[in-house]
Formats: structure tokens, C-alpha cells, sequence
């Protein structure tokens, strides 16, 4: 069996203003609980405007030099309304101080919220899809250590005119650590003919009237059929919500939160209320349960990695709940083993 990797997913929620260093501070104590748990990559969402971290890699870096092997990323970063040379240089000098532990997950961000974020950060003349795409792009050729412009003639002397300047630092090997965000096939196969490993979330945009895990099962099939880069072995990480009760505490720690998924969407993930797309199950139960609905997810079964999706206002103590009963109680009978 080949080995699964683990991780998981925070949003570092700001639930109290006043306490946002303290939930900076609860951030980096997670990773570094996970790291002692033998996790191997955690991730953080972006977000912008709302109680959750909005600006990951002052994080990374704190993350980096409280730990020594686990890595971190993004999942993902919404390029729409980010600087691609701005994110290089950050990315690079993170990656240079941690040892090499960056993951660096992309994608173009909630098309919805354009209507409120181009008012914040400005308007393009090119449609949403398109300004993501050429943001990612420059980004990725950034990471490549591919000149980004010309030294030119006079009144800027960094170097002699006419020289192919590139971003700085460089950190070698990032630029093979890229992921995309998919929502669709057609999403997961430009990734896969970009050569980016693959994010798939606990959100499909696309509605055919199927379930979430063959949806999303087809985009990470059509991903790896698209895939072609010598000398590399695709990764696919999929994010699942993921709740195991160990202890009759345990049932009482999660039961609000399965009872307001539960009420926010349908038997088969669609929105109650309105809204686009499909969304995952929650995975609740007590371990062998949790198992046993994990080994029957026909995506899960495609995947290089399982990604623990922590409730997005999930108090530090039910995070760290969820991340042990994980990796203690039901990753290991799907294929982990802790790294160490």
C-alpha cells in the first residue's frame, strides 16, 4: 500500500478581535501539535476581509522556526487580487528560512466576491478567469527564476543595462511545489497540462446530479490523464471534514457543528438555501465508522493525500481534538503512517 499523506486545513479564526494575537499564537501551536502527531503538511485558507487570516506568510514564517519538519501551505491563495511578484519574493524568502517547506496552493479566488473586491483592490480590463490566470502565470515564471524585465538604459543602475533581471531571493525547487484549486474537470485538466499538483476541496462547482465524490473523482481522473511532466509523479490532496468521536465528550464537542452542516445543506450537499455548486460530507462517527465511509469515497481512493478540514470557527481545543483522534484513531487503517 502506498503511503498516505496527511494534512490538515485551518482558518485561523479571528472569533474576537481583540484576540487576533492570540489566535496567531493558537495557529502556530497547531502545527506544532501536528508536527508532534507525525501530520505532514498543514494549510491554511485565505481570506480577505472576513475573521479569518488574510495574510499567511508573517504566519510561515513563525510557523517555520517553531518546527523543523512539518511543512505549510496555502489552500489556497486567491491570485485575482494578489501581487505575483509580491507573493514570489515572500514565497521564496519563507521557503529559504523553513528549509524548503513550502507548499505554495493557488487559485483564482470566489468569482462572486469580484463584485466587492474590485472596489478594494481595482478593476481589470480582462474578465475574472483571465487577470487569475495571467497573475498565476507570471507568478509561477517568478518561482522559475525567469527574468520578470531588462535592466534598461540609464537612471535605474542595479545592473548593466540590457541584463535579465529576476525576482530575489530565489529559492531553488519551490517552483516545483505549486498547487492549483480546482472546481471542475475542465479546471482540473488545465491544471494537470500546467503541471501544478492538484487541491480538490470540500466544494465542487459544478452540479451535474451527481454525488460530490464521483464528481470529484472524474476531476482528479482527467487531471492525471492531463499530466505530463517528465521525471515528476503527480500529487493529489483532498480535503474532507473529518470527525471521529473517540469519547462520549468527543459527540458533545462536535454535535453543534454536524447539526448546522447538517441543516445548511441537503442530503446530497446542495445548498438548502440557494447557492452554487456540491459539497462534501461530513465524516462523523466513531473511528471505525469515520473508516469506514473515508474508504468508500471513490475520490479519496485516487488521492496522494487526505486533508483534514478543521470547521472554519473551530475553537484551538477542538482542532486539536479532531487532528489527534485522526491521526491516532483512523488514519493509520487508511494508509498513514506518522512522519517523523
Amino acid at each position: 500500500m502506498t503511503r498516505l499523506e496527511l494534512s490538515f486545513l485551518t482558518f485561523v479564526p479571528y472569533d474576537d478581535p481583540a484576540r487576533a494575537a492570540d489566535s496567531l499564537r493558537d495557529a502556530v501551536n497547531l502545527f506544532q501539535y501536528a508536527e508532534e502527531l507525525g501530520y505532514d503538511i498543514g494549510w491554511v485558507r485565505v481570506r480577505q476581509l472576513e475573521r479569518f487570516l488574510s495574510s499567511p506568510f508573517p504566519l510561515f514564517g513563525a510557523i517555520g522556526q517553531a518546527t523543523s519538519r512539518i511543512r505549510f501551505g496555502t489552500a489556497v491563495l486567491p491570485m485575482r487580487y494578489a501581487d505575483p511578484i509580491g507573493v514570489a519574493q515572500d514565497a521564496a524568502t519563507v521557503d529559504l528560512l523553513s528549509g524548503g517547506r513550502l507548499e505554495l496552493g493557488v487559485a483564482g479566488g470566489i468569482k462572486p466576491a469580484s463584485t466587492l473586491l474590485d472596489t478594494v483592490h481595482g478593476a481589470s480590463e480582462r474578465s475574472f478567469d483571465d487577470e487569475s490566470q495571467d497573475r498565476i502565470a507570471r507568478l509561477r515564471a517568478a518561482l522559475a527564476d525567469e527574468p520578470v524585465a531588462v535592466a534598461p538604459e540609464g537612471g535605474f543602475p542595479i545592473a548593466p543595462p540590457g541584463t535579465p533581471l529576476t525576482v530575489t531571493p530565489h529559492s531553488p525547487g519551490l517552483a516545483g511545489r505549486v498547487w492549483y484549486g480546482p472546481g471542475s474537470v475542465e479546471t482540473a485538466v488545465r491544471t494537470g497540462e500546467q503541471g501544478m499538483d492538484l487541491l480538490v476541496s470540500t466544494l465542487n462547482t459544478n452540479d451535474d446530479g451527481r454525488s460530490f465524490e464521483e464528481g470529484q473523482r472524474d476531476q482528479i481522473v482527467a487531471y492525471r490523464s492531463a499530466f505530463d511532466v517528465p521525471g515528476r509523479t503527480p500529487r493529489v490532496v483532498a480535503g474532507r471534514i473529518v470527525l471521529p468521536s473517540v469519547t462520549p465528550a468527543d459527540d458533545e464537542l462536535f454535535a453543534d457543528y454536524i447539526a448546522w452542516y447538517a441543516g445548511r445543506f441537503d442530503e446530497r450537499g446542495r445548498p438548502k438555501q440557494g447557492g452554487f455548486g456540491v459539497f462534501s460530507p461530513t465524516h462523523h462517527g466513531s473511528p471505525d465508522e469515520v473508516v469506514a465511509s473515508l474508504s468508500a469515497d471513490v475520490a479519496l481512493r485516487e488521492a496522494t493525500g487526505l486533508d483534514v478540514v478543521l470547521p472554519a470557527d473551530a475553537t484551538h481545543a477542538m482542532s486539536r481534538r479532531i487532528l489527534e483522534n485522526v491521526a491516532t484513531s483512523v488514519a493509520p487503517a487508511l494508509g498513514w503512517t506518522p512522519a517523523r
